[in-house]
């Protein structure tokens, strides 16, 4: 039997990793810091098939016996805010690198580094710059390491739709972040009338969860993908007002949009980042003032076999427990 180590696994992507790894046949080591979490996903696989292994990735010692004797690694180790030793700069960068160097010295045959849509080392997102930094260290250490960009994720414990469906219970308004400063006319067949969403906010393209664990597989069984970069997103292209009426319908709510400029968001921002789990950051305004979106020419999900799943056909499987009704509750018309 095959093993692997995958760094992260007890965070949302690796939870249908686990599973999807087992299944297909590997031994699988859950490298993280928090075993509690991870003994949850020892039903995943058969007796012994699923191993909890504490790791932490600023420890070199620690890497280099979690990638002792295994054939592949994986690393989906990230962070959306910073956390007093849960820098951008070590879990993105650094920590990359010393999995990439360890896999390398013990003989690895096969890596996976699980990235962000938007790495970019030109931006001035600190989350984008070492995202990509974190490719550039993984591609030097192991060459043939396979880069994966997943956008913004979709899913039952997704941060995303669930964070706005949760608001929704609490307030009569949404956000829609993007919009212009200041409203614009516009002519229809009834008139003229004020435009406050502009194009609707930044642009997204969301993905399945499912399909990047697929992705990730796919990615250490096709020769293909040695070396490569894949950026791998949804079937469809939404504006953040279409993301958040989206929402709106599958929990059967009437909620307020309301149209936030970025200067205001990074006001906003600015004070919810002092909580200790902050809802939103200075630096994530900062990345959404760019569209989440693939680059044209780029590998995808279909070059790794995959038919991207739209996101109408799972959001209301699990946005159902936010209807005022409960998950019984009938859509409206």
């Amino acid at each position: 039997m095959a093993r692997i180590t995958v760094f992260g696994g007890s965070g949302f992507i690796g939870r249908y990793l686990v599973r999807r790894l087992a299944t297909e046949g590997w031994q699988v080591r859950v490298a993280c810091r928090d075993l509690e979490i991870a003994n949850l996903l020892r039903p995943s696989g058969d007796i012994g098939q699923v191993v909890p292994w504490c790791c932490d990735i600023t420890k070199q010692d620690h890497v280099a016996a979690a990638v002792n004797g295994a054939d592949a690694v994986v690393n989906l180790v990230g962070a959306l805010y910073e956390s007093g030793r849960n820098s951008f700069a070590n879990l993105h960068d650094a920590g990359a690198q010393a999995i990439a160097e360890a896999a390398q010295a013990a003989g690895v045959a096969k890596m996976v580094h699980v990235s962000a849509l938007g790495a970019n080392d030109k931006s001035i997102s600190v989350y984008a710059q070492t995202k990509a930094a974190g490719e550039k260290a993984v591609k030097t250490a192991f060459p043939e390491a396979v880069i994966l960009r997943p956008s913004v994720l979709f899913g039952p414990e997704d941060g995303f739709f669930n964070l706005f469906a949760g608001l929704s219970r609490f307030t009569m308004v949404l956000p829609v972040f993007g919009c212009p400063i200041l409203p614009k006319f516009k002519s229809d067949e009834n008139g003229y009338k004020l435009d406050f969403y502009g194009d609707g906010g930044t642009k997204f393209q969301p993905v399945y969860v499912n399909d990047i664990a697929k992705a990730i597989v796919s990615s250490l069984s096709l020769a293909e993908a040695k070396g490569q970069t894949y950026e791998l997103a949804g079937p469809t292209t939404y504006s953040f007002k279409q993301l958040m009426e989206m929402l709106l319908n599958y929990t059967n709510r009437k909620r307020l949009l309301v149209p936030i400029p970025f200067f205001v968001a990074e006001l906003y921002a600015t004070f919810l980042q002092i909580l200790p789990k902050p809802l939103l950051t200075r630096d994530q305004v900062t990345l959404l003032q760019s569209d989440n979106v693939t680059s044209d020419g780029a590998k995808g999900l279909a070059d790794l076999g995959i038919r991207p799943t739209t996101a109408e056909s799972i959001l209301p499987t699990y946005l159902g427990r936010f209807r005022p009704k409960g998950s019984y509750d009938k859509l409206s018309a």
